[in-house]
């Protein structure tokens, strides 16, 4: 047989040996491997993308899963810093005790989603565990309709115009959050640090803000028809001017050096417990 025969068929074993190992292997970034499957992660912490993955506790940064359908996906105690999650499906997805800075959910599905502290079931139960730290993600755009993000660190999250409805907020951190425009009916944040938040024409209609940090934070133009801000501390608050605050409960809150120019008063609890209607000038204004 030719040497030059001999040199082709020893080609053709060596490639007919190489797809077999690179059909498993994961790409240094942990993305796709060899049969174009996207992965996350490496080794013992390495799951596959798809719709109710199990990817809990992998670690994967700058990870690029925009537009993909994971609904009913898990990333409980994942780190995925910076990862791009726009126009997603993460509809009942599970993100309880992950790290997630700078992560952008733009466009998002996020509906029932959960970002609250992880539980703990046995020995050290009761124990508090940590919440999802989320600083400086963008959720704009975003339907986060009954998400869960209590106790969430959410610090300059960006949720502009998103869909916030029934979304439980409560104990989150929201310090410098932006709320342009976002839709927050009947959504929960008591006890929640909003401090320089900007609500400005957000609809917080029947939110709740009971015993939250408002101070200082602006609504200019904010509805906040029926909403609750029982025991609210606003006492820096930036502005209020321009706000509905028809048939908003502001009983106990303390936010009397806001703006209140062109607000919107009607059957307005005051916070010393009167109506606004009846308070001889029509509006809350020196009834604190």
């Amino acid at each position: 047989m030719r040497p030059g025969t001999l040199t082709a068929l020893a080609a053709v074993g060596l490639a007919a040996a190489i797809p077999v190992a690179v059909a498993t292997a994961v790409t240094p970034r942990g993305e796709f491997n060899g049969g174009g499957i996207l992965q996350l992660g490496t080794g013992s912490k390495a799951c596959t993308v798809k719709r109710g993955a199990s990817c809990g506790g992998v670690t994967h940064h700058r990870a690029n899963l925009a537009g993909r359908d994971l609904r009913g996906a898990h990333f409980e105690k994942a780190k995925m810093h910076h990862a791009d999650f726009r126009q997603a499906d993460l509809r009942g997805a599970h993100f309880e005790g992950a790290k997630l800075h700078g992560v952008d959910f733009s466009g998002a599905k996020l509906n029932g989603a959960h970002f609250e502290a992880p539980t703990r079931a046995g020995k050290g139960a009761d124990q508090a565990q940590p919440a999802p730290s989320c600083a400086a993600t963008s959720c704009q755009g975003a339907s986060l309709m009954s998400a869960n993000f209590t106790g969430a660190n959410m610090t300059g999250a960006n949720f502009t115009s998103a869909n916030l409805t029934s979304t439980n907020f409560t104990l989150a951190n929201l310090s410098n959050a932006t709320f342009i425009s976002a839709n927050l009916t009947s959504a929960n944040l008591t006890s929640t640090n909003l401090t320089n938040a900007n609500f400005t024409s957000a609809n917080g209609t029947s939110a709740n803000f009971t015993s939250a940090l408002i101070s200082p934070s602006n609504f200019t133009s904010a509805t906040l028809i029926s909403a609750n801000f029982t025991s609210a501390n606003g006492s820096n608050m930036a502005n209020g001017a321009r706000v509905n605050l028809s048939y908003a409960n502001l009983y106990l809150a303390n936010i009397p050096s806001a703006n209140w120019s062109a607000a919107t008063w009607n059957m307005t609890t005051c916070p010393n417990f009167t109506v606004s209607n009846k308070s001889g000038v029509g509006t809350c204004i020196g009834e604190w």
